[in-house]
């Protein structure tokens, strides 16, 4: 009888173990779940932005030491939140939409990932010489088309700050990475 009893307490034992084993197996499985499901932002959230999203403009020129300093911003107009990272695209055209000059310079610097919540803001930096400080070749153009990163079709703004270098000594055209905001 002694020996039954024994069988029976170290079968209990083993399956109170087992149990409690599982019940650790189990919260484990639970916590790594809920912790992925954590990491996976919602539908929709913090996707980059689309062109269709946004409208594009240029603030004030901010002149010094012979250069010209104009914030290009682009702005969510849709009614989710967006995220751009790195440059824009720039491009200045005459009024037929031919491109004057060659394609903006990119400004060394860690691009950072720019969130956009509805009606926010992100800006980049455009500078260049003046042409009449430089003596670079100048043109006025129409326009600005501005690409935000990782899209194809360009937003168009207006140009209205007047002569930009098109060729020559000084001629080429800077933009830094987005930032937060709509200036500096």
């Amino acid at each position: 009888m002694a020996t039954t009893t024994q069988s029976v307490r170290r079968g209990a034992l083993l399956a109170s173990a087992l149990a409690a084993l599982g019940s650790l197996t189990a919260c484990g499985t639970a916590h790594r779940a809920e912790t992925a499901a954590q990491q996976v932002p919602a539908a929709g959230a913090g996707a980059r932005c689309h062109t269709s999203e946004l409208r594009a403009s240029v603030g004030r020129m901010d002149p010094g030491a012979g250069q010209r300093n104009f914030p290009v911003v682009l702005t969510n107009v849709s009614s989710r939140t967006c995220t751009l990272h790195g440059y824009p695209g720039a491009a200045f055209v005459d009024a037929s939409g031919r491109q004057l000059g060659p394609d903006p310079k990119r400004t060394p610097g860690e691009p950072a990932t720019v969130t956009l919540a509805p009606g926010r803001s992100a800006w980049a930096g455009l500078r260049y010489a003046d042409p009449e400080v430089s003596g670079a070749h100048a043109a006025t153009p129409a326009a600005l088309l501005v690409t935000p990163p990782d899209e194809r079709k360009p937003l168009k703004v207006r140009w209205t700050a007047g002569e930009v270098p098109v060729g020559g000594n000084a001629s080429s055209v800077f933009l830094t990475a987005f930032e937060a905001g709509s200036g500096p």
